[in-house]
């Protein structure tokens, strides 16, 4: 008999939350929260000047042309995306399986949503052959396919899209009238970073591509609501709110009151800055995490699941489908019911396929790796400082749980 989804756990009602670094906040960036903290006035729509200088130099530094004027800030991604969804129109392309917040947005304002497979060898951009399939056949049933949304660095695989891969799928859309949002909120998560290329689409695609990072995927904690998008140049001559896109979102942006709060607005671009505290504690956050990821990702492998090696990120994208029968005799037969006997077994959260855009059949959960760091802060810390992380006793055991956990399905 199926479950029904407990505490409310529907569709929109229940979005899983990003993978938080479950670290303490760096006490420069909570001064600057604290010094603020009498603000009363927001951000004005779209982030003020030295935030958006701010976010300006971040893309500066990684080799894309920015301005001020080509910036927009709002409280998080999700209010973001939703904007720039409502501004473009149309029907969107999203890769299967894609972000948790992506189809929720879409269904928000009504507009149709299409999911695109992936390729094998990783997550977060669509084969290129399948999207044009998939635009040829949205156009023969009367759709206006015109927006592509894509992570080269994902959620939930965890995966980083190769640079072949990320060219063709842009060129495949671009060449279709398609206008692409890459959501890098990830890329600066990478587990190996020397040995992993990250190629942003707005890189190969400067007029046809709009870019959106979240914060809190590396920079600030989770808690403080802000990401910033960066979009294409305008031609001055076509700049008015009916072609720029900017202004457009601008307008969404105010009429839902989507507006950065005034105090976090300095810590915001203080970590847009890059200062070393910052940048050190985001490589250590992401190599400590990417160490847990590959442990887990063995321990996916040695009970008989499936899962794309991580590269990327907090959280792990395994296929437990080989070990149907396993959960079967234990009354689990959909991805709604494999999230909660997993979320009760191991006392963490785990989200389930079906999140993501996957088949609610197909047996596919997203583990974040924060339940390996421990639970007391201190516990963290150490996990955060220590030279060989996966020997710690309480990191050891968690990940000895999760493993037996998995075991015990065979």
């Amino acid at each position: 008999m199926r479950q029904t989804a407990p505490d409310g756990r529907g569709p929109v009602r229940y979005g899983p939350p990003d993978p938080d670094t479950g670290l303490p906040v760096l006490p420069g960036l909570a001064g600057l929260l604290a010094a603020a903290a009498g603000r009363t006035a927001p951000e004005p729509p779209g982030g003020g000047p030295v935030l958006r200088e701010a976010a300006a130099g971040y893309w500066w530094r990684r080799g894309l042309r920015t301005h001020p004027q080509d910036v927009v800030a709002a409280p998080g991604a999700p209010a973001l995306l939703l904007a720039l969804i409502a501004a473009h129109g149309g029907d969107l392309l999203l890769p299967r399986p894609c972000p948790a917040r992506w189809t929720p947005q879409a269904r928000l304002l009504g507009r149709p949503a299409y999911h695109v497979p992936t390729p094998a060898e990783c997550g977060g951009v669509p084969d290129p052959y399948a999207l044009l399939e998939t635009v040829r056949r949205i156009r023969a049933e009367g759709g206006t396919p015109r927006l592509l949304l894509l992570s080269v660095a994902d959620d939930p695989t965890g995966t980083v899209a190769p640079p072949e891969l990320v060219r063709e799928a842009c060129e495949a859309a671009v060449a279709e009238g398609l206008h692409v949002v890459s959501d890098e909120t990830w890329r600066d998560t990478l587990h190996h970073p020397h040995d992993t290329v990250f190629l942003s689409p707005a890189e190969m695609s400067p007029d046809d591509v709009t870019v959106v990072s979240d914060l809190g995927g590396a920079l600030t904690p989770a808690a403080w609501p802000c990401a910033v998008a960066r979009f294409p140049p305008t031609d001055p001559s076509r700049a008015d709110r009916w072609t720029d896109r900017r202004a457009r979102v601008l307008d969404v942006l105010t009429a839902l009151g989507a507006v950065v709060p005034g105090p976090v607005a300095p810590a915001a671009a203080h970590a847009l800055d890059e200062p070393e505290d910052v940048t050190v504690r985001a490589g250590l956050a992401a190599a400590v995490h990417g160490r847990l990821a590959a442990a887990a990702h063995q321990a996916v492998l040695a009970a008989g699941a499936l899962a794309r090696p991580p590269q990327a990120g907090r959280h792990l994208y395994a296929d437990l489908g080989p070990l149907r029968a396993g959960l079967a005799a234990r009354g689990v037969t959909d991805s709604l019911e494999l999230e909660s006997h997993l979320t009760e077994r191991l006392g963490a959260p785990v989200t389930g396929g079906h999140r993501f855009g996957d088949e609610l059949g197909a047996l596919r959960v997203r583990f974040d790796t924060g339940m390996f760091l421990g639970i007391a802060e201190k516990e963290r810390v150490e996990t955060l400082e220590s030279p060989e992380p996966l020997r710690l006793p309480h990191v050891a055991r968690a990940l000895a749980r999760f493993g037996g956990a998995l075991e015990e399905l065979r």
